[in-house]
């Protein structure tokens, strides 16, 4: 009887570690088939060799290996019940919807990876789940259907794997004697060590997280290596309402390191304009950033934008604050500044304290107006744009349902300039402001026109036609001669390897044109988009102490020309030393052109005062 426990107390033993093990493996080659495909689909322009793909999977695998264990935590609970609770029918069905729910949640979470990369230039986070109130939003965003069957065949291939794996378990657990079943719970409490030692990923303090895989100066190499299913649930760790997280200084020290920064005052003798109150329309061109213009070196993508910056003033070293609209919005229109982690936009009870360009022309008898023509309730940006002053919104809903349906994001931009045309030149007797966003260069790239065989390149190329056509025809109307258009994007997008760690990601093109301008110039200096409220402002002889982070660029009291660009937990900070990029999560810097260890550090300082004291000002406001 003693030997025959103990043969089956072995058989239990060797089929629920082959079983664990099974499982463990198989989730492991799942992450690295999704890093292949992550790979294949996401490669664009970069150049990989075999050794390039090799070596991801290596760096990568020790991230794979601890997210594995987590996933196979409820598998270990179900063999060690089932050593006491035999009842092999119960503890199969529990297994199979386990299996069937982790196979989608890991497919799901490499589909979104490989989708959302090319676009937003970083793994796979929690932000995401900031824009789950418009998933049409997001579904847009995704132009490669096709990779949702692979997808789709890959979650089944797992699951059936998992199901057929699921068989090793042995049928006989009730025959186990007290003594036996003690045995080998005994061994499962004594593989909890283990366990733990192998998510934490050792024995060092140091613990598992993102940037142990980084192992290349190329950012893709990097991004490729790090498991998206670890890096979504670890970022919840910093979540939307953890911006105030940055408390490196004390606070005088750190107002200190920024006073240079910031300056509200304006000094300055000199006009960009000929009039103090032209109508302003404001073009805001989602994504438009400057390697699509003669700034990256481009001529046929953006003719008209080229031309207008050499008619008018341009702003020709602007950088985004950002890499988000509803980011970016709040730094052009608020001129606030952006955060790694949040979205002031997000926030009704913080956006609505924000000063704004809109609010404070109409205390000075402006008309206020934006235009959208997509869903203007995306990120609350209807309750933004509504408490910051802006009286008339048109979004699509005040188009018809034909011309709603004429692009993925809704109502294409040569529909919507011509209703800009309409608003700017028909009778008022106030000045008005007129801001427009654009959106037909948004993923898909969807565009009625191909001029260029790039999709990417050619919804581009369209925007700026439609731009050209614009100011064409406000050029020859009345209204011309009092017209100030100020043409800016609200970021700039990940194409041809352009990741965060590049300065020319937050390049944008800044061009102010209309007959209100008085002579064409080129402004040189370093500034982000959040700078435009205050310079704007000044050139209009109004008062703009209440932006606190906006600084007037063409004053002589603006004697520090930097920029600050920060995206998804990572930041950018330049000045005329140089720049260094910095990954918040992994620790780690991305980009470094400081030239030595004590100006790297103090670029380094000062980018960190940046961000302690603009999160303590939004943590405060109210």
């Amino acid at each position: 009887m003693k030997d025959k426990t103990i043969a089956i107390l072995n058989t239990m033993r060797s089929h629920l570690l082959l079983h664990l093990l099974l499982v463990y493996v198989t989730t492991v080659l799942v992450f690295i088939i999704g890093k292949l495909i992550f790979m294949g689909y996401n490669v664009g322009s970069e150049s990989l060799s075999l050794a390039d793909i090799m070596a991801v999977v290596a760096h990568g695998l020790s991230l794979d290996l601890s997210t594995a264990i987590y996933l196979i935590l409820l598998p270990i609970v179900v063999a060690m019940l089932y050593v006491w609770i035999g009842r092999w029918h119960w503890w199969s069905v529990v297994l199979r919807v386990y299996y069937a729910i982790i196979s989608l949640m890991v497919v799901l979470a490499l589909l979104a990876d490989c989708c959302l990369y090319e676009f937003w230039g970083f793994k796979l986070n929690s932000s995401v789940m900031q824009y789950l109130d418009s998933p049409q939003g997001l579904a847009d965003s995704v132009s490669a259907w096709y990779l949702m069957a692979v997808a789709a065949v890959l979650a089944i291939a797992s699951w059936a794997a998992y199901k057929m794996i699921s068989f090793s378990l042995p049928r006989d657990g009730r025959s186990l004697s007290l003594r036996s079943k003690i045995y080998a719970t005994l061994l499962f409490i004594l593989s909890i060590a283990p366990l733990i030692v192998g998510i934490r990923g050792g024995l060092s303090e140091s613990t598992t997280n993102v940037g142990q895989v980084f192992f290349s100066s190329r950012q893709f190499l990097n991004h490729a290596a790090v498991n998206p299913l670890f890096s979504f649930l670890s970022s919840f760790g910093h979540s939307q309402s953890d911006y105030c997280r940055y408390d490196y200084f004390d606070a005088k020290q750190c107002a200190s390191m920024v006073a240079e920064v910031y300056t509200t005052e304006s000094i300055s003798d000199s006009t960009l304009l000929n009039t103090r109150r032209p109508d302003i329309l404001m073009i805001i061109m989602e994504s438009c950033g400057a390697v699509f213009t003669s700034i990256g070196g481009r001529s046929e993508v953006t003719p008209n934008l080229n031309r207008l910056m050499t008619e008018g003033v341009s702003f020709s070293d602007c950088h985004a604050n950002s890499w988000r609209t509803d980011r970016g919005i709040v730094c052009i229109l608020s001129g606030y500044p952006s955060f790694p982690t949040a979205s002031v936009m997000k926030m009704p009870e913080k956006s609505r304290t924000m000063p704004s360009i809109a609010s404070t022309l109409k205390k000075e008898g402006y008309q206020t107006s934006f235009v959208y023509g997509g869903d203007i309730n995306f990120t609350n940006m209807k309750g933004y744009l509504l408490a910051t002053g802006f009286d008339q919104l048109v979004c699509d809903q005040d188009f018809t349902s034909a011309q709603r349906r004429s692009a993925k994001w809704g109502v294409r931009d040569d529909i919507i300039f011509d209703r800009v045309y309409d608003m700017i030149t028909e009778k008022h007797d106030s000045p008005q402001l007129l801001s427009v966003l654009t959106l037909s260069s948004h993923e898909p790239w969807d565009v009625p026109t191909k001029v260029i065989d790039d999709k990417i390149l050619n919804a581009f190329h369209y925007l700026d036609s439609c731009i050209g056509k614009l100011i064409s025809r406000l050029k020859a109307s009345s209204q011309w001669s009092n017209l100030l258009v100020v043409i800016v994007p609200d970021h700039g997008i990940y194409y041809d390897g352009l990741d965060n760690s590049q300065p020319m990601r937050s390049h944008i093109p800044m061009i102010w044109t209309g007959g209100a301008v008085a002579k064409a110039a080129t402004i040189d200096k370093t500034c982000n988009q959040s700078d435009l409220a205050a310079t704007l402002l000044s050139q209009l002889s109004i008062p703009h102490d209440n932006f606190e982070f906006s600084r007037d660029v063409m004053s002589s009291s603006y004697r520090y020309p930097s920029y600050m660009y920060t995206y998804d937990n990572g930041m950018l900070f330049c000045d005329s030393t140089g720049y260094i990029g910095y990954d918040l999560g992994a620790g780690i810097f991305t980009a470094d052109s400081a030239g030595t260890e004590t100006n790297r550090m103090r670029l380094f300082d000062k980018a960190k005062a940046i961000l302690q004291i603009t999160s303590n000002n939004l943590k405060n406001r109210q």
